[in-house]
């Protein structure tokens, strides 16, 4: 996997791993008073990153990045764990990517993206306008995605429910919500007039961790 540290000189870390297809391009619009480290491009699992420096450890996983976290160990305690808009059995038919909707990410091209973003990604017109593309190649998400699948289907059996807390959009339509409900229970806590991309109500990163959406 790839990574990008935003660097506040700060002993606190905040461990944010994307979504797939992402970059760390998609979320510079969000501010943090700890340093943050984002993962990305889930091509294999290498994770080298040196974890000494820092004291105190919070992670959020979007989508995609609610499974691969689930099969990562870490050597230290975090504090909180929070799940967004994805399920740590991401390729399970029910909790999961369907057949039909994994066909839909398949099919995105050049010509459709902004259409696919608009109608999945984001719920509002606010949301749009301030809303922009990773800088990966398609080519580059496609690989990912069967990579994505293999590590899956390789490490089923290390999957674990993490999460002290999980957010879904109302209308998140990637993931079935309902699906969600059954899985998360009280854990998890829903977004009205959202979709599957909750970033655009917020503008720093102590906002998830605080819970504190609009």
């Amino acid at each position: 996997m790839k990574k990008y540290l935003i660097n506040n000189n700060s002993q606190n870390l905040l461990i944010f791993f994307t979504g797939w297809g992402c970059d760390e391009y998609e979320f510079e619009h969000l501010k943090s008073d700890c340093d943050v480290l984002l993962l990305y491009d889930y091509s294999d699992l290498n994770l080298d990153f040196d974890f000494s420096k820092y004291k105190n450890f919070d992670l959020i996983s979007f989508s995609a990045g609610v499974f691969v976290a689930s099969i990562i160990d870490f050597d230290f305690k975090i504090n909180k764990k929070i799940a967004i808009s994805g399920n740590p059995y991401l390729f399970d038919e029910k909790l999961g990517l369907s057949k039909k909707i994994q066909d839909i990410l398949y099919g995105i091209t050049e010509e459709n993206a902004d259409d696919f973003a608009r109608n999945y990604l984001v719920k509002t017109d606010d949301e749009w306008k301030i809303f922009h593309h990773s800088k990966r190649s398609l080519q580059s998400c496609r690989e990912e995605f069967d990579s994505l699948k293999k590590i899956y289907s390789e490490n089923k059996f290390k999957i674990k429910n993490i999460y002290d807390l999980a957010l879904f959009g109302q209308d998140d339509h990637l993931f079935d919500v309902s699906a969600q409900k059954e899985f998360y229970k009280d854990k998890l806590n829903i977004i009205k007039n959202a979709r599957h991309n909750l970033f655009f109500r917020i503008n720093k990163y102590e906002q998830i961790i605080d819970f504190n959406f609009e």
